[in-house]
């Protein structure tokens, strides 16, 4: 029946999470990592470009900043 099975479920954990938690160094340097890559695609970006490039860097920019986000708040765990 519903909620009346025994146990837990044990939480899903990405492998990226895992990692973090064992070494928190990493996530420091990641979050370093992604931060300057952040900046250097804004410069890009802000330089100009095509349409098509723009919007790839676009792309790829909230790609690293939902990284560094997600990195966040895994490092606060």
């Amino acid at each position: 029946m519903y909620g009346l099975e025994s146990g837990k479920k044990q939480l899903f954990q990405f492998d990226l999470e895992v990692d973090i938690k064992k070494n928190p160094k990493k996530a420091k340097e990641l979050l370093e990592k992604t931060n300057s890559r952040c900046q250097e695609m804004k410069k890009l970006m802000k330089a100009g470009g095509s349409k098509k490039e723009l919007e790839n860097w676009g792309t790829l920019l909230h790609g690293y900043t939902s990284l560094s986000k997600v990195l966040s708040k895994i490092a606060k765990q």
